[in-house]
């Protein structure tokens, strides 16, 4: 199972160049880095990237986090991925553009199917 973290274009350029990242102003307010299953990342980016359309979708495997890596309730009582250090480039296991059409941000097929 990955897990996703949803980057606007200069926050994923940002953590390219120098490698690593205290995440978003979100992230770095919170204290810890937010990610989202498969199943809650169409959520998530509704919810908090809505018309936005310079987004990156990146997954991260997340047994290589190890304890860093915290399953805490948040929106509905839902267990959330929380990373409690900085993320860092080798993390990624993939990236793509989260393109948005007709005000929908278009997820990779199947991603959530295939997670369920």
């Amino acid at each position: 199972m990955l897990i996703f973290k949803i980057f606007r274009e200069p926050e994923w350029i940002a953590l390219r160049k120098n490698g690593e990242t205290a995440g978003a102003p979100i992230d770095i307010s919170d204290g810890f880095v937010h990610f989202s299953t498969a199943q809650q990342a169409p959520e998530t980016a509704a919810k908090h990237f809505a018309n936005q359309d310079d987004l990156f979708l990146v997954a991260v495997d997340p047994v290589p986090l190890g304890e860093d890596l915290k399953w805490e309730a948040s929106r509905g009582d839902a267990l959330f991925p929380h990373l409690y250090r900085e993320m860092q480039l080798r993390d990624v296991y993939w990236a793509q553009p989260l393109p948005l059409k007709d005000g929908v941000h278009q997820f990779p097929a199947g991603l959530v199917e295939a997670s369920v």
